[in-house]
């Protein structure tokens, strides 16, 4: 088993290579499909994605326990993974039925009817995938070699066939694609470490928390995916490609976060289970102080970038998704704060009702900011109506590991950073003003300004130890120290 260090790295490069290389056609898309075939495009794949947290429920969070309980013993190891594997079959069929029926009958499905049955794929190889598998071993090696040279394989395609706006299909079957080629290839790895079977495997024992976890999982869809979905539904493809344009970059930047919590859940559920709850303390600060640094710094330079960016990723006429971008921005502080909370803290001690209390009131204040703002203000109600939801999830995310644990979060250092962080963005601002050059000239001397204002507050002033000692670990790693 990998050391933490060295799967934080690995899971990083993951994560982020999921966001990173779309990113890397994106500009081309955009400009080639146009604002209303991406809108298109992003509407279809958020349904899907629907779907899919349907026919997945919990199967990420309870496979995880499950295969990090009997990674040792090969052969209840293969028991374990056969009756997750069984449970999520039926349930990926069930939801495939589904999805070609409400696709047959619903108007705005059957529309992009070709779409929908080319997304109907990515329903199926997502479950195929087994990511799951690979996660509760701590393999992130070879899960990351694995998605980067598909990735890369990706990016390829799309600049060969897709040409045209009408190629939005093309564009589409090939995100799908990448799913259908990563099934393949974990399904004949997976051969190393388990056996399938279908007699005598349990399957009674992961039903209730399959369910419980997956009506999370749902209940926060409502305030991540149904917002792109109802905003489709209520003001149009247009609305869903400015939405979604302004929340890309931020989605890559949550990424980084996620890889690294992702990480820490098999780790703190170890660690929980051992009964070592000063490492489980030790290791929580790390995660606070990590996040502290990583998100404040981000969010004031793409708040006040914004526009820059936008430019940069979509080109001309997509200003509309600057206000979004800027309002949704601070969602990287409290997402990652959520998360630390939730997957590192919550999940591994094993309080799932907690976590689908505060999974039910983010949904409940999403649907209804979304009912009452996207009519009215359409991608700035959606941008609104996501930051309701999450300030709910994490607020009683707080309230409850504050019931079941002895855990101190140090919110004087919060407000020293976001203070230090808040003198950067109106330097940076009033920089940007005075300065107003090319877009190719401001972006690179705010890129300039952003590393030497990282680089002196936090290796020189504050001497922050996590980022002293990640850098020198690093260094190490590519022979220069």
């Amino acid at each position: 088993m990998n050391s933490l260090k060295t799967n934080v790295v690995y899971s990083s490069i993951l994560t982020v290579s999921n966001y990173i290389f779309p990113l890397i056609v994106f500009p081309y898309v955009t400009r080639v499909l146009g604002v209303s075939n991406i809108g298109i495009c992003n509407f279809v794949d958020n349904v899907i994605d629907f779907f899919i947290l349907f026919s997945m429920m919990g199967m990420n969070s309870v496979a995880l326990r499950e295969i990090v309980k009997h990674r040792d013993n090969k052969t209840e190891l293969s028991k374990v993974f056969s009756g997750l594997f069984l449970l999520n079959l039926i349930s990926t069929v069930t939801v495939i039925i589904v999805l070609f029926v409400l696709t047959s009958i619903v108007p705005e499905f059957q529309q992009n009817k070709y779409l929908m049955y080319v997304g109907s794929g990515k329903v199926l190889f997502n479950f195929l995938t087994i990511e799951w598998l690979y996660r509760g071993l701590e393999d992130f090696k070879y899960i990351t070699y694995r998605k980067i040279v598909v990735k890369i394989l990706y990016v390829v395609l799309v600049f060969v066939f897709v040409k045209k706006s009408d190629d939005y299909l093309i564009y589409y079957a090939l995100s799908v694609f990448v799913f259908a080629l990563n099934a393949i290839i974990n399904l004949i790895y997976s051969r190393h470490f388990v056996s399938y079977s279908i007699r005598d495997i349990p399957i009674a024992p992961f039903i209730k928390p399959f369910f419980i976890l997956g009506v999370y999982a749902l209940l926060t869809s409502m305030y991540t995916s149904f917002n792109v979905v109802y905003l489709g539904f209520v003001s149009g493809e247009n609305e869903v490609g400015y939405y979604t344009t302004a929340t890309r970059l931020q989605n890559v930047i949550l990424a980084l976060f996620t890889a690294f919590t992702g990480v820490m859940l098999p780790r703190m559920t170890a660690l929980i289970k051992e009964g070592k709850h000063d490492d489980v303390d030790r290791l929580f600060k790390k995660s606070m102080d990590i996040l502290i640094v990583f998100a404040f710094p981000l969010i004031s330079y793409f708040v006040v970038m914004a526009p820059q960016v936008i430019r940069i990723l979509a080109g001309e006429g997509y200003e509309a998704a600057i206000p979004c971008m800027q309002l949704t921005m601070p969602l990287i502080f409290v997402i990652g704060l959520e998360q630390v909370i939730i997957i590192q803290l919550l999940l591994p001690l094993g309080k799932d009702k907690y976590v689908l209390i505060g999974s039910i009131l983010g949904a409940v204040g999403g649907v209804l900011s979304n009912v009452i703002l996207v009519p009215l203000y359409q991608s700035i109600g959606s941008s609104f109506a996501w930051i309701v939801s999450e300030l709910f999830v994490l607020g009683s995310a707080y309230f409850f590991i504050k019931k079941s644990i002895d855990i101190t979060i140090d919110w004087r250092k919060i407000l020293v950073k976001f203070l230090y962080s808040l003198i950067f963005a109106l330097i940076l601002l009033f920089t940007m003003k005075v300065t107003n050059f090319s877009l190719a000239f401001d972006t690179i001397l705010s890129l300039v300004f952003f590393a030497l204002f990282y680089y002196i507050l936090f290796f020189i002033i504050l001497k922050e130890s996590v980022l002293i000692d990640f850098s020198q670990s690093m260094l190490k790693k590519v022979g220069l120290k």
